[in-house]
C-alpha cells in the first residue's frame, strides 16, 4: 500500500519564533504552510528567554531598520492574536561618568535615535519611568521608547492557533523531520512535498544538514536567567531596567570611542563579569514576575548544570541598580540558544528550494519577524 505524499507550498521545520516568523511571511502572501515540530510544544530558545523585542541594542542601518519592521509586525499581531505585551520602553541606567559618556556618544552619532525619542533623562525624570531604579548615585539615564516586552511562554504558545485560525497555517507537533531530498521531507508521520523548504531548527540543528553546520562556525550559547515571584498586586516596573554592563553587550554601541576606557575599568573592576559575559537585564512578565539575567557562554556543546556564583553575580549586579518589593526567587534555568559570532545571523541554500535560518543568538525576538519577510520575498 502507497502512503499518499502530503502538499503545501512551504514547510517550515521548527516552531520556535524564527519558524513562526517564516510562517506568517509565507501565510500572508497566500501560499498554504506546514510548520513541523519535533516536541509537542516548542520548549527551546525562544521559551528559554527574556522575550524583550530590543531594538535599541541593534547596530544602526539595516538591523536597526529590520528590528524596527519587527516592532511593527510585533504590535500588529499582538494585537490581532490578543498576545500580552507592554510597550514600556528601556532604561540603560548610568551610575559613572564613563558610562554616561557612552550614552552620550550614542546620541550624538546615532541620527534614527533622535527621531525614535531616545534621550537622556535625568534622575528626577527616571523615576517617572520606573518605581525599581535606584536612586543613590544615579547621574543619568539613556531612555528609549522602543522596546516592547511580551511573554514568550505565552507567545510561543499561541501564535501557533492565531496562524492557523488566521491564515490556516497547518501544525504538526511531535513530528520530526527525518530528511529532506528536495521538494519532499520524510517526516515521522509520513511524506510532504513543498515548493520552498524552511528550516528553522534552532539548537537541534545537526539532524538535518550535519556537515554544514560544522563548517558554519554556529556555535550555542548558554544563559542562565532567573525568575521571581510575582510582584505585589498592581506594581509595575515599567521601563525594562539595565546598566553600564549593557553597553558592552549590544552591537549600537560598539562604534563608540568613549566604550574603549569603560571597558577598561569594568574590566579591572568586575573581571568575573566580563570574563562570564554577564550583563543584566530586568522585565516584568503578564502575570508581574520579574525576569533576570544573564550571562554568555559559548561552545558547541554544554553540561546542562548552572553555577551559583553566576547567579550571584547576576543577582549582586542587578541590586545595585533596581530595588524590588518582593525580590524572591522563583525560578533558576539555563537556556542554549544558537548562535554566528561576529554575524547577525546564518542562511544557507543547501539545495534548491531549501533555505536553513539560524544563529540569531539572542535577537531572535528583535529581529525574526522582519528577517522572515526578507527571506521569503527573496524565494
Amino acid at each position: 500500500m502507497t502512503t499518499q505524499t502530503q502538499q503545501a507550498d512551504v514547510a517550515i521545520v521548527g516552531a520556535g519564533i524564527v519558524g513562526l516568523a517564516h510562517a506568517l511571511a509565507a501565510a500572508r502572501r497566500g501560499l498554504r504552510v506546514v510548520v513541523f515540530e519535533q516536541h509537542t510544544h516548542a520548549v527551546g530558545a525562544s521559551v528559554q528567554n527574556f522575550g524583550l523585542v530590543w531594538p535599541i541594542g541593534q547596530p544602526a542601518g539595516h538591523l536597526h531598520n529590520r528590528a524596527m519592521r519587527s516592532r511593527a509586525i510585533w504590535l500588529e499581531v499582538c494585537q490581532q492574536a490578543q498576545l500580552w505585551h507592554a510597550a514600556s520602553g528601556s532604561l540603560h541606567l548610568l551610575y559613572h561618568a564613563d558610562e554616561e559618556a557612552v550614552a552620550l556618544e550614542y546620541l550624538e552619532t546615532s541620527a534614527e535615535s533622535h527621531a525614535l525619542g531616545r534621550t537622556m533623562l535625568t534622575p528626577a525624570e527616571v523615576s517617572a519611568k520606573s518605581p525599581a531604579v535606584q536612586a543613590e548615585g544615579l547621574r543619568s539615564a539613556l531612555w528609549s521608547p522602543t522596546e516592547i516586552n511580551v511573554d514568550p511562554r505565552q507567545a510561543i504558545r499561541t501564535l501557533p492557533q492565531w496562524l492557523t485560525a488566521a491564515y490556516g497555517v497547518q501544525f504538526q507537533f511531535g513530528t520530526a523531520v527525518q530528511a529532506i531530498h528536495a521538494p519532499h521531507l520524510e517526516t515521522a508521520a509520513g511524506q510532504w512535498q513543498a515548493a520552498q523548504i524552511i528550516v528553522c531548527s534552532g539548537t537541534h540543528f545537526e539532524s538535518l544538514y550535519p556537515a554544514l553546520y560544522a563548517a558554519s562556525g554556529l556555535q550555542r550559547c548558554k544563559l542562565q536567567m532567573l525568575r521571581t515571584a510575582p510582584q505585589p498586586a498592581g506594581w509595575q516596573l515599567g521601563a525594562a531596567l539595565c546598566a553600564g554592563l549593557t553597553l558592552l553587550h549590544y552591537g549600537a554601541f560598539r562604534p563608540c570611542t568613549s566604550l574603549a576606557p569603560l571597558r577598561e575599568r569594568l574590566q579591572a573592576e568586575l573581571p568575573f563579569y566580563i570574563e562570564e559575559g554577564i550583563h543584566v537585564l530586568l522585565s516584568q512578565t503578564s502575570l508581574g514576575e520579574l525576569t533576570i539575567g544573564d550571562h554568555h557562554e559559548y561552545a558547541w556543546s554544554h553540561d546542562p548544570f548552572s553555577r551559583e556564583n553566576v547567579d550571584a553575580a547576576i543577582l549582586a549586579y542587578l541590586h545595585q541598580f533596581a530595588v524590588l518589593p518582593q525580590p524572591t526567587i522563583a525560578e533558576r534555568w539555563v537556556g542554549i540558544y544558537p548562535i554566528l559570532r561576529g554575524q547577525s545571523e546564518l542562511v544557507l541554500h543547501p539545495a534548491a528550494g531549501v533555505t536553513i535560518v539560524n544563529g540569531l543568538g539572542g535577537a531572535g525576538m528583535t529581529l525574526s519577524f522582519g528577517l522572515a519577510e526578507e527571506i521569503v520575498a527573496a524565494l
